[in-house]
């Protein structure tokens, strides 16, 4: 091989060499002699490939090129290599930093010394391998600390306005040297003492580990892996095992808590640290500390990966820890989790609160049971509710609720022991949780939910608001607990425990009652003004009232409250039970997700083809006496109950052959034509072969309530239709004809002349009903009202629509001296003059406009 080649080899040999030295310190320190031995034989190699090449240059090369090529040796042999060591070349770098900090302070660039401190302190991290600190570094740092307080100072007073980039990067210092000056707190004392005698001493003294790794037996190796009998561990950067112990919890935890939101932070990960940390914790300080972190590090699982909600590990596993809080809370009184305390900045020792002080920590016990609660929602409302998933993941309700009801008496004693204020609004937010899991269920259901969560309550622990000998009765218990929202809440949380409080008294048969309060609260008049959330409370409690109202046999309330949520046609949307997304609807995605986020879970659902089926049988028993009366007296105007029940009405009409119902909606059609014909025992047939009335608490009552409600209005639609016909009718006769008892007829035909419906008289006596003549039309008196109707109403419509043409002015079609303009009694204006013979001329208005069939319709 030529020298060329040899030589560029022996360059990059050694370049790669020098690189191995700066990244590798501990190689370089622990082996120096392998080192001089490897460069030893590294020169005999150069030396040989050097021989090798000369001697074969001399038989192969002229002259020349040899003398060139021992000029070029010489000139080598002159330049002097110096070699420096990788603590030597690091310390350079550092001192290189350290002049750009100088630089920027000179200029006053934090932006600049930010970053530049970024550096510093990657490169001292680097040195702290060899224990020693770098005087210098605690110079620096401990010079800008003075420098960042007189800038701040000097900012305070001065009025000159400062740039958005200097002061990002100030803030930015003002964080990180804080934290970073609090680690070298020591050597920074020891500087500031005597700065000229601290920089003389030849020595760098070695830096006193923040966190002391001590050998005891609380010593912990932390392992992922079981494989720790085989003698594996885990080790961190450095080649280091990891362990923790009591001492090095709170470092950990800030560590944890500094990486919470950056990009590229396993969460696994730092689960598994802060379980670890748990079982070293040996005081509860440490235990509350590690477990507020623990739980909102699981959370943050949910929203840092795509995952839609928390599965079902990690929230029983974050449920349980929840619990455990709460235990060590209550055994801790002088220990309190408040929002916005403040944090223990030492790491090193924890805090001492003298006797008599509470000591605060930072968190949320009340943000944890609402998240734990939103969190086992979001996955109801994204598991099948048709599979054993749902049912599985159901049952999780019961650990949720007796952790909420114990975090609610955790407040309550909190309240109670005076020493703490602002406590109310979370009482409230605990109370209204706890109200939110029990108002839409059977009270069967909230009995077991109570005595099951009691029974895992300690005995010691009692309630103010809803004692535990209390929780038998479930109605006062709604009760106290709507009281106390009322008495210490406004606004949303007040009225979202009025509308649970109605929902609970409809859902179990208390029409007057939940009739009452919904008026009484006037929230049908503000419920604009609330949030999307307490609007489907109201239409879920409204829908809730109109099902109680038709359970207690009043069709006519039932249809009026059903009216407003069944006749939009949009009760899926209005309950909260479906996305409804149309053809041509303008919803962005982010709509459209704020809108499934919304959805209620399955088992709070209210069956949709129960509540239509509701809807338009009370429609028919009221729709249809109202198409007979006003069949056979067109003077009574025509009033429509239900838009919804006429159309599906006026369609089934429409259609010429109709085959056997197959659904609701076709039973109660093919029922309502057949009422109409005065079949009313096919149409009672009709209406209690539908099979959605099993589904609700005795059916046989609800089937012999609508026969009994179809056989009255079968009577009044009979009586309205025939009434013409008839000149007296015997009650026997109806009776015999409706199976009703002859009281009953006489009671019905009295209030439909009470009430000026029917034109008639009850002669009691000879028990028949005697109606007055000459107060019905025939027939044809009947059309001949409605064609004058309709006529009226075109010629309105007609006048409407030529005084907006006009603009409302006076004889806008008549020209100058003519009289056959709008308005001619001939119709077209051309037509309504008179002509000559065919050779004169014509007359005025002969060719002029004359308004056409409208202007002649209001001339007429």
């Amino acid at each position: 091989m030529s020298r060329f080649f040899a030589a560029g080899d022996s360059s990059s040999e050694s370049s790669s060499s020098d690189e191995e030295e700066l990244y590798s310190d501990q190689e370089a320190e622990q082996k120096p002699e392998e080192a001089s031995d490897e460069e030893s034989e590294q020169e005999d190699e150069d030396e040989d490939s050097s021989s090798s090449s000369s001697d074969d240059g001399k038989a192969g090369v002229s002259k020349f090129l040899r003398d060139a090529e021992s000029s070029e040796e010489s000139d080598d042999e002159e330049k002097v290599t110096i070699v420096k060591s990788a603590k030597d070349k690091r310390l350079e770098e550092l001192e290189g930093v350290v002049k750009l900090i100088d630089n920027a302070r000179r200029i006053n660039d934090w932006g600049s010394i930010s970053t530049e401190f970024d550096k510093l302190n990657r490169q001292v991290i680097k040195l702290a391998a060899q224990e020693k600190l770098p005087k210098i570094y605690v110079k620096t740092i401990s010079d800008l600390e003075d420098f960042m307080n007189d800038t701040i100072a000097m900012q305070k007073v001065s009025t000159k306005k400062v740039s958005s980039t200097n002061a990002r990067g100030l803030n930015a210092m003002k964080q990180k040297i804080k934290r970073n000056n609090r680690d070298y707190a020591t050597e920074i004392e020891k500087y500031r003492a005597d700065k000229e005698e601290y920089m003389m001493s030849e020595e760098e003294e070695e830096v006193q580990p923040v966190e002391k790794v001590k050998k005891s037996k609380a010593a912990y190796t932390d392992t992922i892996d079981v494989a720790d009998d085989e003698g594996f561990s885990t080790v961190g950067r450095g080649g280091k095992t990891l362990q923790y112990t009591p001492e090095s919890i709170l470092k950990n935890l800030r560590s944890i808590a500094e990486s919470r939101g950056k990009k590229n932070t396993d969460r696994a990960e730092q689960i598994r640290i802060m379980e670890k940390l748990h079982e070293v914790a040996t005081t509860p300080y440490q235990s509350i500390r590690v477990l507020i972190a623990l739980i909102n590090t699981r959370f943050d699982l949910t929203t840092s990966s795509t995952a839609t909600y928390m599965s079902q590990e990690q929230w029983k596993m974050a449920d349980h820890e929840y619990g455990q809080l709460l235990e060590i809370l209550e055994a801790n009184r002088s220990m309190v989790v408040v929002e916005g305390a403040e944090e223990w900045e030492d790491d090193e020792k924890p805090p001492q609160p003298a006797a008599g002080e509470l000591l605060k920590i930072p968190g949320s016990t009340i943000s944890i049971a609402e998240r734990l609660d939103d969190e086992l929602t979001r996955s109801l409302q994204h598991i099948d509710p048709h599979t054993a998933e749902y049912i599985e993941r159901l049952s999780d309700e019961q650990n949720l609720y007796t952790n909420t009801l114990r975090g609610s008496l955790y407040i309550e004693n909190l309240q109670a022991g005076g020493k703490l204020d602002n406590l109310q609004e979370g009482a409230n937010r605990m109370v209204m949780r706890r109200l939110e899991h029990i108002y839409f269920k059977p009270s069967q259901v909230v009995t077991i939910l109570e005595e099951t969560a009691w029974k895992a309550i300690p005995t010691k622990l009692d309630s103010q608001i809803t004692p535990r000998n209390g929780a038998k009765d479930i109605a006062t218990l709604v009760q106290t607990l709507s009281t106390y929202l009322f008495k210490n809440s406004a606004d949303i949380i007040r009225a979202r425990a009025y509308l649970c409080q109605v929902y609970y008294f409809a859902l179990h048969d208390q029409y007057y009652r939940a009739r009452d309060m919904l008026l009484m609260s006037h929230l049908q008049e503000t419920i604009g003004n609330f949030n999307v959330n307490t609007q489907i409370l109201f239409n879920r409690t409204l829908v809730q009232v109109g099902l109680c109202a038709f359970r207690a046999n009043l069709v006519y309330e039932a249809q009026n409250t059903l009216q407003e949520i069944c006749g939009s046609g949009r009760q899926k949307e209005l309950l909260a039970q479906g996305v409804m997304i149309q053809r041509y609807s303008q919803v962005t995605p982010e709509q459209e997700k704020l809108e499934r986020q919304r959805q209620l879970p399955f088992h709070m659902h209210i069956n949709l083809e129960l509540l239509e089926c509701v809807y338009l049988t009370c429609s028919m028993l009221l729709e249809v006496p109202l198409l007979a009366q006003t069949g056979s007296s067109p003077e009574i105007k025509k009033r429509i109950i239900s838009k919804t029940y006429r159309r599906l009405l006026e369609y089934h009409e429409r259609q010429i052959f109709t085959g056997p119902p197959e659904n609701t909606r076709d039973h109660v059609m093919q029922a309502s034509r057949a009422l109409a014909a005065g079949e009313w025992k096919k149409a009672a047939e009709l209406i209690n072969s539908i099979k959605i009335w099993e589904l609700m608490a005795d059916s046989e009552k609800i089937k012999k309530m609508l026969s009994e409600q179809i056989q009255e209005e079968g009577l009044r639609t009979y009586l309205f239709t025939y009434a013409p016909f008839y000149d007296t009718l015997s009650v026997s006769t109806l009776a015999s004809m409706f199976d009703l008892t002859e009281r009953k007829i006489a009671a019905i035909v009295s209030k439909m002349i009470s009430h000026e419906e029917l034109a008639a008289a009850l002669d009691q006596v000879n028990s028949a009903i005697i109606f007055r003549k000459g107060v019905e039309l025939s027939r044809l008196q009947s059309l001949a009202l409605t064609l004058s109707d309709k006529a009226s109403g075109l010629i309105e419509a007609n006048e409407r629509t030529l005084e907006q043409r006009t603009q409302g002015t006076a004889n806008a079609f008549e020209r100058q001296g003519g009289h056959g303009g709008r308005g001619g009694r001939g119709g077209r204006g051309g037509r309504g003059g008179q002509r000559t013979d065919r050779g004169g001329s014509r007359t005025r208005g002969g060719q002029q406009f004359g308004g056409g069939a409208l202007g002649g319709a209001i001339k007429a």
